[in-house]
Order: structure tokens, then C-alpha cells, then sequence
């Protein structure tokens, strides 16, 4: 049976039940997102105790933001970790960008446009010219041009994105909860079947089910609703691992 394409978010308080989630889940899901507080916390060790012995990819969300030559140094410190993606927030400019790409050869460098948890009203705080959807397709177009194959987006933004990007680039879709679900954080949200629906390859989930009594029927659960999901998709695009 194929995993489904969530990345699990093993935003977890210690790295015992970081490591505890990613047994659970991963018989169901093809990805398990380790992020910036885990790995700061654990260090390089924390890849291999979610990696534990499965195949499950590991999406290394550090989000890397600095000047080119530093990202460089950071990239080329993790792509020996072999995570399959790598964060950095597109904002940092294509230098920046083609400097992770090159320095990390084996990893998806994933680029962050515009973090769900940002509304309009912060986006003029920041001075980002939106509306929303405007200043993710002017980050992804700029991402894509200097070597990103990933981008991060809102499930909302998906279809614009693939629009402006082609079918060749993976779209990981973070604010993705099922129906009903609290929003908590997130601003721009939508549930699975509709991010995929829009074109999303890999949707990142968190407590939805890390903070479900039984983490791993509850991957089950959105796996097997996955299933059953039609999938349409824009024509030609294709579904990335």
C-alpha cells in the first residue's frame, strides 16, 4: 500500500516522542517533518531517530534565511543528514537560493513564500506588497528561477502556484487540517482533499495527528480518506514523491 503524501510535523516537546510519533505514523505516510525547535534542541541526531529504520523521507524544515555564503555553509552541513527537503524563505533572493541548491546537490531545496500563519494585515506590516496570492507567485516565480524544486505555499494559493510554475515543481502545502478541525495558528488553511485538489504534492499535518489520542490511526484515518479521494488535478500535473 503507498504511503499517503502527508508530511507529519513531529513538533514534539522531547525527542522520545518526536521519535515515538515517527513509529506510528510512518507505516501511512511517506514524510516526517522535523522542525527548527527539534533540531536546535537534538542537533544532527534527531534525523536519525525519526528516520529510525524505515524508508520515510525527512523533510528538514529550518526555514534558512541569511546572507548567501552562510546559507551555503548551513546547507552543506545538513545534505549529510540526506534529508529529501530542505527549507528557505524565497525572501532571502535567488543568490541565496541557488547557494543552498548547489550545496546540497541530493536535497529538494523547498522554498518558503509566504508562512500560513500570516494574514493581510501583516503582510502590510512587514511592507510585503499583497494581496496574498500576488506575493507567493512573485516568490515562487523568483524561487524557481534561481533552482528551487519545492516551493511552500498555502493550500490556498496551490493552484495559482502551479499555474505560474508548471507541473515539475513540488508544492508542499503546510495549513492543512481536515474538516472541523481548529485552525490554531494558521491563517490561510483548507483540508486535505481540497489541497490536493488544488495541486499540493506533500501536505504537512501536525496536531491533527500528533495530538490525537493514537497518533498513528489517526495517519491511518487521512491516509485512507486520501485514498478514496479522486485526486483531480490540473491536467498534467503529475503527483511527486
Amino acid at each position: 500500500m503507498t504511503a499517503a503524501p502527508i508530511a507529519v510535523a513531529l513538533d514534539a516537546p522531547d525527542l522520545d516522542t518526536a521519535a515515538r510519533w515517527a513509529t506510528l505514523v510512518t507505516p501511512h505516510v511517506s514524510t516526517v517533518k522535523v522542525g527548527l525547535e527539534l533540531y536546535l534542541r537534538y542537533g544532527p541526531d534527531v534525523v536519525a531517530s525519526v528516520r529510525g529504520a524505515s524508508r520515510v523521507q525527512v523533510f528538514l524544515d529550518l526555514k534558512l534565511h541569511d546572507i548567501p555564503a552562510t546559507v551555503r555553509g548551513a546547507a552543506r552541513a545538513v545534505a549529510r543528514l540526506k534529508p529529501s527537503y530542505l527549507t528557505v524563505h524565497a525572501a532571502g533572493g535567488p543568490a541565496m537560493i541557488r547557494e543552498a541548491v548547489e550545496a546540497a546537490p541530493a536535497t529538494k531545496i523547498a522554498a518558503v513564500t509566504v508562512l500560513t500563519s500570516l494574514d493581510e494585515a501583516d503582510l502590510r506590516a512587514v511592507g510585503i506588497e499583497g494581496p496574498a496570492p500576488d506575493a507567493v507567485r512573485r516568490l515562487a516565480a523568483l524561487a524557481v528561477g534561481a533552482g528551487a524544486q519545492a516551493l511552500v505555499c498555502s493550500p490556498q494559493e496551490a493552484a495559482a502556484v502551479r499555474a505560474e510554475v508548471g507541473p515539475d515543481i513540488t508544492l508542499i502545502t503546510p495549513g492543512v487540517r481536515p474538516a472541523g478541525a481548529d485552525t490554531q495558528d494558521q491563517a490561510r488553511v483548507a483540508t486535505p482533499e481540497a489541497a490536493l485538489a488544488a495541486g499540493a504534492d506533500l501536505l504537512v499535518v501536525g496536531r491533527p495527528i500528533t495530538a490525537a489520542p493514537d497518533p498513528g490511526a489517526a495517519a491511518a484515518a487521512m491516509a485512507a480518506a486520501l485514498r478514496r479521494f479522486p485526486g483531480e488535478r490540473p491536467p498534467g500535473t503529475p503527483r511527486h514523491g
